[in-house]
C-alpha cells in the first residue's frame, strides 16, 4: 500500500524487517494480555504483533486513509481497529486488564501521550507494561537521574509511577521519511502501590521546582519550605539535586 505521509500526524514508518522483529520480541505476551498498538500505520509492526499470544489486539489509528486496509487485513473478532486519536481514547474504560501498550509514537505528541497514561486516575492502571518509542533527547529526559542536565519535571513525574528500562536506540536512517533525530525504545512497568501519591501534586511541585532550575529550592520552592525542612532536605540544594523519592515525599506532605 502506497501512501503519502502526513507531517501533521508525525508519520515516520519503519520497514526494516529485522528491526521490526527485534521490537516485537522486546516483550512477552500471554493469552490473558491485551495488546494495544498506537499508530499501526502500514501494518509493518502489526504483522509481527498479530502472531503473538494475546486475548485481544487493539489497533488505534488516527489516519482515516489507513483504516480500510487495517480492517481488511485483520478481520477477526480478536482484533479491534479504531479510527480515533490516541489522545482521545479512554484507556481505563475501554481496555482489558493486563494490557500491553506498544507504539512507534508520533514524536509531536509522544510526551502528551505519556503524561496521559501516567496521570490516569485509577492506579495501578490496566496496562502491565508499555513499549514506546521517543526521540532520543526526550528519552534522555524521561530516564535521567538526579544531578544530570536532562533531569527535570518529566523525569520525576514519569519515574514516580514507572520503572523504566532502555531497550535500544534506533537511528534516524531506519525511518521513512527520515526524521532529523534518532529514536530510543523504552519499557515502562507501573509501580503497583507504594508510590501512589496524588500525581497532580507531584506535577505541581515539580513545575514550581524546575521553573527556574538554577535557583536554590529555598527560592523557587518557598511554598514547600515546611515540608522540605521536615524531611531534612537542605534548602540550599537545586532542583536537580533532589531525588524522585524526595519529590514524592514533598508531594505527599502538602
Amino acid at each position: 500500500m502506497k501512501i503519502t505521509t502526513k507531517k501533521t500526524l508525525g508519520q515516520n514508518f519503519i520497514f526494516d524487517k529485522n528491526l521490526l522483529i527485534k521490537i516485537s520480541n522486546s516483550f512477552e505476551s500471554k493469552l490473558n494480555n491485551s495488546i494495544i498498538e498506537i499508530g499501526p500505520g502500514l501494518c509493518t509492526l502489526t504483522d509481527f504483533l498479530y502472531k503473538k499470544k494475546y486475548k485481544q489486539l487493539i489497533l488505534i489509528e488516527k489516519d482515516i486513509r489507513l483504516i480500510s486496509n487495517l480492517k481488511k487485513k485483520f478481520n477477526e473478532s480478536k482484533v479491534k481497529v479504531l479510527n480515533i486519536d490516541a489522545l482521545s481514547f479512554n484507556y481505563t474504560a475501554n481496555c482489558l486488564n493486563h494490557s500491553i501498550i506498544i507504539g512507534n509514537l508520533p514524536f509531536n505528541v509522544s510526551v502528551d501521550l505519556l503524561y496521559l497514561w501516567t496521570k490516569c486516575k485509577k492506579w495501578p492502571p490496566k496496562h502491565d507494561k508499555m513499549i514506546l518509542m521517543f526521540q532520543r533527547e526526550v528519552a534522555k529526559r524521561i530516564t535521567a537521574l538526579p544531578n544530570n542536565k536532562h533531569y527535570g519535571k518529566l523525569s520525576v513525574v514519569i519515574q514516580s509511577r514507572y520503572k523504566i528500562r532502555k531497550i535500544f536506540d534506533i537511528p534516524a536512517s531506519a525511518f521513512t521519511p527520515k526524521p532529523k533525530v534518532d529514536a530510543t525504545m523504552l519499557e515502562f512497568t507501573p509501580f503497583n502501590d507504594f508510590r501512589y501519591i496524588d500525581i497532580n501534586k507531584i506535577d505541581k511541585v515539580t513545575k514550581d521546582a524546575f521553573s527556574q532550575r538554577r535557583k536554590k529550592i529555598k527560592n523557587n520552592m518557598a511554598n514547600y519550605l515546611n515540608e522540605i525542612e521536615n524531611l531534612s532536605i537542605s534548602p540550599d540544594l537545586r532542583p536537580e539535586n533532589l531525588s524522585v523519592l524526595d519529590y514524592c515525599n514533598i508531594a505527599k506532605n502538602i
